[in-house]
């Protein structure tokens, strides 16, 4: 195998962001480069962002034995920075017909697999046993003596080396347990948090071999230069520092683990069946765990098979990278197989290491914040969403760019329950725990024969008591566990996409806790809602907003000139856009329930800005001249003080609310096209029509009551 090494030129000190590899001690020569080490988690996966050059078409001869061609590549081979998109497809092709071997997980295959093999079951759940039960035994003696908080991080430590030790599929789901604040004291919460990224590696020489085999190269036919030792090393791979030969780009090069499948097939075996015992004997455990089991299963071995992991990420670029804020590495096709991934290589830090960014002069609230509006629309926007991002898959880039890494394990929200979840938290605001509870029918929570009357009340005790203050003084953390104890005691069957959405935001609001203990991500997150409850035509959210808007037939102008100012805090938000579907609903066939809301509400306002100007002018008069106008007020009418500034009150909410549409950042005088092109239809000319019949019968009532009620003294009335 041809290997090729760094040389001396090429080597940096770890000070330097473009270091191959981090050692306490900079070497010079390539063998003190193959110093065995632990990666740190500080750069691990820290690449530079550069789109990638196109790449030649991979031409091989057969070698003398037939088993390794090799591509005629070299330096001058460089070509245009922009890609064909027919050379991408059929790049992309080559690369799924290298994967065409990838495991799928089956379950009837594992068992008939390991059926068969009883000492091999046997020697691995005497080492589960083995690792597990004693740690367990170390925590019960700990309870006997007292000594669980004293001895906590000694524990914590253990249960990060013990995992270790049982292999990939129990760093998995230590990796998993590290983002569970609810269920992880803080100590176990940083162990486990080294298991993303800081684990032990497997031997280069296999990598290297790994790579030649999967894409049919030698090493010195595609790289000038590649890192001796791992940048870093996760639980299914580890990751490579290169040059690409033919272009001087330089790539993160992702190696599976050898043995990697076999590995976790023997342990999924034996966790499944220890799901059957618990469905079977453990009644306290409402959910399906067997099919929790295969759910997380068939997800890692989704993340054993790179080209779609690189088929994951150029999906997700495609849907999120749309923002300059958001960074999303390019994949290399010709150089990606099932067990080889190849993509640009980002520049960037850890989002935890706070200091560090800080450093840079970045702020670690602007990167997080970044980080919940990208997961909001992925998870209530397009649906597909990244499922692991712990902060070593989260790097802060010196531009202040926000870097998403590793996409193996992605999911995708139904559509359904996409808009049924922003509806749940219009619901929640509105404390209308009915439409809550039945919320958890269109979210998969509860099946259509199950009675939602007995979970109302355990709803209203829970938030009537949270929400005493206010919905963005709420964390995340809180409404978790509300909502846990309520699926405890009912029978809820938790979607997995959901407890991978709880994953990934509670992630989110831990990395942001880290820099302010006062963050809310609710807070964070309610100019999104507010936009989309604004401007989504969605017949669903339409129906949302008028029921927040709407409340015993009166107009809430309060609940609107917050959505305006919440929506406005969102860099998409449009209030021309905000206008087109509320038209469209009012003069709408399936609308004249909201019509008669409207003009209603119309003729209130019209009154209000009416009387309100009326007042406002005579204000202005000189005083002598006031004794000349009747009543005393400029109005013309008798009202009491109470109405009065009711009236004024009224109108002074609805100028706000003009004045914020209008203050919007691409607010233009094409805002009022909507307005006129519906005012073209006959319902809208009917509707102008009732509205002005309204008003003048409101004003013709005043002016009588005026006139048949005897003269009075009333005083000047400045508001």
């Amino acid at each position: 195998m041809s290997t090729v090494t760094l040389s001396p030129a090429s080597t940096t000190s770890p000070g330097n962001p473009s270091v191959f590899y981090r050692n306490k001690t900079p070497t010079t020569t390539a063998s003190k480069c193959r110093t065995r080490f632990r990666p740190k988690p500080l750069f691990a996966a820290l690449v530079e962002e550069v789109r990638p050059r196109s790449l030649p078409p991979v031409k091989g001869n057969n070698t003398s034995n037939g088993a390794v061609p090799e591509a005629n590549i070299g330096v001058s081979s460089i070509v245009p920075s922009s890609r064909n998109r027919a050379d991408d497809i059929q790049a992309e092709s080559k690369a799924l017909a290298r994967a065409v071997n990838a495991s799928v997980y089956s379950p009837e295959l594992l068992k008939f697999k390991y059926a068969s093999r009883p000492f091999k079951v046997l020697r691995r759940t005497l080492q589960i046993l083995v690792g597990l039960g004693s740690f367990g035994l170390k925590l019960w003696v700990d309870q006997l003596q007292g000594q669980l908080d004293q001895n906590r991080r000694a524990r914590a430590i253990e249960l990060r080396e013990t995992f270790t030790r049982l292999g990939p599929t129990f760093v998995k789901i230590g990796q998993g347990l590290s983002t569970r604040p609810d269920l992880c004291p803080p100590e176990f919460l940083e162990e486990l948090s080294e298991l993303q990224d800081a684990l032990p590696t497997f031997p280069d020489a296999e990598a290297f071999a790994c790579i030649e085999r999967e894409l049919g190269l030698s090493l010195d036919s595609i790289y000038s230069s590649i890192s001796s030792s791992p940048i870093a090393a996760a639980s299914l791979g580890q990751v490579y520092k290169a040059q690409l030969k033919y272009s001087g780009q330089f790539v993160a090069v992702k190696v599976q683990r050898p043995g990697i499948e076999e590995a976790i097939g023997l342990d999924f075996y034996l966790i499944r069946g220890l799901g059957f015992l618990i469905n079977k004997y453990v009644d306290i455990i409402s959910s399906d765990v067997v099919a929790l089991v295969d759910e997380f299963a068939r997800r890692v071995y989704q993340e054993l098979n790179y080209v779609q992991e690189g088929q994951n990420a150029r999906r997700f670029k495609k849907l999120y990278a749309d923002k300059e804020d958001v960074l999303v590495p390019d994949i290399f096709w010709d150089y990606t197989s099932g067990k080889v991934l190849t993509m640009d290589w980002v520049d960037g830090v850890k989002l935890n290491e706070q200091a560090i960014i800080e450093g840079q002069g970045l702020k670690v609230l602007d990167l997080v914040n970044t980080g919940i509006q990208c997961s909001l629309r992925q998870l209530l926007e397009y649906g597909y969403f990244h499922a692991d991002p712990h902060p070593g898959n989260l790097l802060a880039t010196p531009e202040g760019k926000l870097a998403f890494l590793d996409f193996g394990m992605m999911s995708e929200t139904p559509e359904e329950a996409r808009f049924a979840i922003i509806g749940h938290v219009v619901h929640m605001v509105n404390r209308d725990y009915e439409a809550m509870a039945r919320d958890y029918y269109a979210l998969d929570f509860l099946s259509p024969e199950v009675d939602v009357t007995p979970i109302v009340p355990a709803l209203r005790n829970f938030f009537d008591d949270a929400l005493n203050s206010t919905v963005s003084e709420l964390n995340f953390k809180t409404i978790v566990d509300g909502l846990g104890a309520v699926l405890y005691q009912y029978p809820f069957n938790v979607p997995a996409y959901y407890a991978l959405i709880l994953r990934s935001l509670t992630v989110l609001e831990g990395l942001a806790l880290y820099a302010d203990p006062n963050f809310k991500v609710l807070a964070a997150s309610y100019p999104y809602f507010a936009k989309r409850l604004l401007t989504d035509p969605n017949p669903y959210l339409r129906d949302a907003l008028i029921e927040l808007l709407f409340k015993d037939g009166k107009f809430r102008w309060n609940r609107l000139e917050n959505l305006l100012v919440q929506g406005k805090m969102d860099r998409d938000f449009s209030a021309k856009e905000a206008l087109q579907p509320v038209l469209k609903l009012l003069l709408g066939p399936e609308g004249e329930e909201l019509r008669t809301l409207v003009i209603k509400e119309a003729i209130r306002v019209t009154e209000a800005i009416t009387i309100g100007t009326a007042i406002d002018t005579y204000n202005s008069i000189p005083g002598p001249l006031k004794s000349f106008l009747p009543n005393g007020n400029g109005i013309g009418t008798p009202m009491t003080d109470a109405e009065i500034e009711s009236m004024m009150e009224l109108r002074e909410q609805v100028l706000r609310i003009w004045g914020l549409l209008q203050s919007s950042d691409n607010i233009d005088p094409t805002i009022l096209q909507p307005i006129l092109q519906v005012l073209q239809e006959p319902e809208a000319r009917s509707l102008g029509g009732r509205v002005f019949g309204g008003i003048t019968q409101r004003l013709a009532a005043r002016m009588l009551q005026q006139v048949l009620r005897p003269p009075t003294t009333a005083r000047a009335t400045s508001l």
